[in-house]
C-alpha cells in the first residue's frame, strides 16, 4: 500500500505490530541517520508496547551515530543474532527499498517470517506481507513517529531524540527539498515530546572522531569539478582510509563538503569497497543533486536506488574509473558534458 496522507498509518501496520511479540529490525547496507534513528526509535516503541526486538544490520554503525542510546546493542555482521528465526514473530525492514539492499536477503527470506516493509523510497519493491510506502514522508523516522501517534503512545526522551536525529539527517538539517511542512510539524512535536535538538546536533556535528577529519583531508585532495563547475566528484580509496587511520564508518557526512561548493548541482563520492573475491576492484557511489536533477534514475540504471536528490549504487572498477563515469552521467542529466 502507498499513502500520501501525512497523518494516516495503515490499519494493517498497526495490527501487525500489536499481534507480534518479538521483531527483527533491519535497514539498508551502510546505514545512515534515518536508518539508525528509525531502528532505535522503533525498538524503543516496541519495548513500550511490551514487545521484544533486536536490531540487525549487516554493516557497522557510522561513528557519528554510536553515541545514541541503544547503538551499542545493534547486532552487526552477516551472522544472525541469537534465537533467529525461531524466537521471532516478524521482520521489520525500515528504509530499505529492496530486501537485497539489506545485504541479508538470503537469511531473511529463508526464515519464513512475515515482513512488514516501512519505507519512503519511490522505487520500493513492495516485498513485504504488509507494505507501508509513503514517498511523501520526509524520513522513515517521521513515519515511525506517526505510528507512535496512532498508538497514542507517550515518547520518552531517548525515543524522541532518535526519531529527531532521523528527521534531521534525511532532510540535511532541514535544508533539502523534503523539508516539508510535515517535517517541521514532526520536529516540533518531537521536541515537545522531549527531543533535545542541541544534544542531537552535538552527536552529529560536534562529536566527530579525529579520523573523520583526517579522512576529509584525504578526500578533498581528490576533489574534481566537471561540466563547468556544475558537477563535483571525490574519491575515497583504501590507501586514503589507511593514511587517515579511518574505517568506512568514518566517511559518514563527507559528501556534504563537495555538495557545498558554489555552483555545484550534482555530486558523486566514490568509495573503494571489498570486491569479495580479492581481485577485481569495486566501488560504492553516493550521489547528491539539487532541484530537478534526479540521481535516483542514474542509480537505478546501475541496480541501486534512493531518492530524487540522494541515491547510490555499486559498480565494478577502481574509484577513478567509476568517478569518471559518474561525472559523465551527472553532466548528461544536467544537459551538458563533463
Amino acid at each position: 500500500m502507498t499513502t500520501s496522507d501525512p497523518q494516516k498509518v495503515p490499519r494493517e501496520v498497526l495490527e501487525t505490530l500489536r499481534q507480534g511479540n518479538r521483531f527483527l529490525l533491519t535497514s539498508h547496507m551502510n546505514p545512515d541517520g534515518d536508518a539508525i534513528g528509525s531502528e532505535l526509535g522503533m525498538a524503543r516503541l516496541l519495548r513500550s508496547l511490551g514487545k521484544g526486538s533486536v536490531v540487525w544490520n549487516r554493516d557497522e554503525t557510522p561513528t557519528v551515530f554510536t553515541r545514541m542510546p541503544g547503538a551499542d546493542r545493534i547486532h552487526v555482521g552477516e551472522e544472525p543474532p541469537a534465537g533467529f528465526p525461531d524466537r521471532f514473530d516478524g521482520i521489520l525492514p525500515l528504509e530499505c527499498p529492496g530486501l537485497e539492499r539489506c545485504g541479508l536477503e538470503e537469511k531473511l527470506l529463508a526464515s519464513g517470517l512475515p515482513i512488514l516493509n516501512i519505507d519512503h523510497h519511490l522505487g520500493n519493491q513492495h516485498y513485504g506481507a504488509v507494505n507501508w510506502v509513503d514517498p511523501g514522508a520526509p524520513a522513515v523516522g517521521e513515519m515511525v513517529f506517526r505510528i507512535s501517534q496512532a498508538l497514542k503512545m507517550q515518547l520518552d526522551e531517548d525515543t524522541a531524540n532518535g526519531l529527531f536525529l532521523a528527521l534531521v539527517t534525511d532532510t540535511g538539517g532541514f535544508r533539502f527539498s523534503n523539508a516539508t511542512v510535515a517535517a517541521f510539524e514532526a520536529a516540533a512535536a518531537l521536541v515537545e515530546s522531549g527531543a533535545r535538538p542541541e544534544l542531537v546536533s552535538q552527536w552529529l556535528y560536534e562529536s566527530r572522531p579525529e579520523a573523520n577529519l583526517r579522512l576529509l583531508e584525504q578526500m578533498l585532495g581528490s576533489l574534481e569539478l566537471h561540466a563547468g563547475g556544475r558537477v563535483a566528484t571525490a574519491q575515497l580509496t583504501g590507501e586514503m582510509y589507511e593514511t587517515a587511520g579511518a574505517s568506512h564508518s568514518d566517511a559518514e557526512g563527507l559528501i556534504s563538503y563537495p555538495r557545498s561548493i558554489a555552483g555545484v548541482e550534482a555530486v558523486a563520492l566514490v568509495r573503494e569497497i571489498d570486491s569479495g573475491d580479492g581481485t577485481a576492484p569495486r566501488s560504492k557511489v553516493s550521489l547528491r543533486s539539487r532541484g530537478d536533477v534526479s540521481v535516483e534514475e542514474i542509480a537505478r540504471r546501475h541496480g541501486g536506488g534512493g531518492h530524487k536528490n540522494a541515491a547510490g549504487y555499486e559498480a565494478d572498477g577502481d574509484t577513478a574509473t567509476v568517478a569518471a563515469g559518474a561525472a559523465d552521467e551527472l553532466a548528461e542529466a544536467l544537459g551538458t558534458s563533463s
